[in-house]
This record gives C-alpha cells, structure tokens and sequence, in this order.
C-alpha cells in the first residue's frame, strides 16, 4: 500500500496503541527507526518522548512532516536498503508489509533491541482496504518471519479501534546466544 493509500486512512491518524504500549521497554534516548513513517504520526511522537528517530519512507512531500527525526527519502521496495550498516535500538512498523524488507530490518536490530511491527492480515479485505493478498499477512507469519528472535508479545486477531481492522502484531528483541533476555516493565 502506498503512502498516499495510507493517508487519508483514519487508522493512520492516531499514534498505534501497539506502539504506544511497547515503546515504553526503551531507555531514554534510545535510536528508533520509523520505516515507511509517512507523514511522521509515530517519528513525531517518537521524538516527542525524547527517542533519537530515523524515519524512512518513499514519498517525500509526507516525510517533510516528521520535523523531529533524521529523514531518508528511499523507495523500499525497489531500490536498495539505505541503511546497511547501521543498528537501532527499536525498529516500528505500521501498516507497512514488503515481505523481501525483513531481512534488512532485522539486521538493523541492535543488541536487545525491539521490533514492534503491527499490520494488516487476512480478513481485512472484507472490512476495507488493503484487500489485495500481498498486503495481508497470513496466520502467524509475523511470527515466522521473527523467528530467532524472543517473542514479548504476539496478536492475530480484530481491533476495533479507531475502526475495526484485522491485524499481526509482535513486538519481539533481539537476544544474542549467551545474552541474557531483559526483561519488560510493567
């Protein structure tokens, strides 16, 4: 789904509950990647609570919106990952799904970092847009695609708000082979 797509949906209005709930796991001043950030509803909130945010999408106009990150105007499904190299302390995804990124965004998790990714899956074509299949996830693909990482949390199901859509989300860390699993604030 492209930005545009996005933009005049409601549900993109709103900063996510999903990253509202885990955001709070990072440290102050942790690094944050907004991917396929739009006009910036989560990059802003981000910075708002005094994370360091790189926020990365495709469409320039609506990036120009996330006034308190670092922005990177890049076309993620055609042209190559602009970021090899660099390691964040969480990576957020929202109503985004490009399959072939998720090598990438895993490899830009630092030690203990947090991927908190929510989208659309099977079932939303029935209650809106996306509808098309390769903007859907299918049941408990985010957690396959996630594997080797520690699942903290893991839904697939309906959300009624702000309107009633099915989504996948996981927030999930990176532990390396010998660390120790860090363990959340309630």
């Amino acid at each position: 789904m492209t930005t545009a797509e996005r933009g005049q949906d409601e549900r993109v209005t709103q900063v996510s509950e999903w990253v509202l709930r885990f955001a709070s796991q990072l440290a102050p001043g942790a690094r944050v990647l907004d991917v396929a950030s739009g006009s910036g509803r989560h990059a802003n909130w981000l910075a708002d609570q005094g994370y360091v945010v790189t926020a990365i999408d495709c469409d320039e106009e609506a990036l120009a919106s996330c006034e308190r990150a670092e922005r990177i105007h890049a076309d993620l499904e055609t042209g190559s990952w602009p970021l090899a190299g660099r390691r964040f302390d969480a990576v957020v995804v929202t109503n985004y799904l490009h399959r072939p990124l998720f090598p990438d965004l895993l490899a830009c998790l630092g030690a203990q970092a947090l991927l908190i990714y929510e989208t659309f899956a099977l079932g939303q074509e029935l209650l809106g847009r996306p509808r098309r299949a390769e903007f859907l996830l299918a049941p408990n693909e985010l957690l396959q695609l996630c594997v080797g990482l520690n699942v903290l949390a893991f839904e697939d199901g309906l959300i009624a708000h702000p309107s009633p859509c099915r989504v996948q989300r996981i927030c999930a860390r990176r532990v390396e082979r010998g660390q120790q699993v860090s363990p959340l604030r309630l």
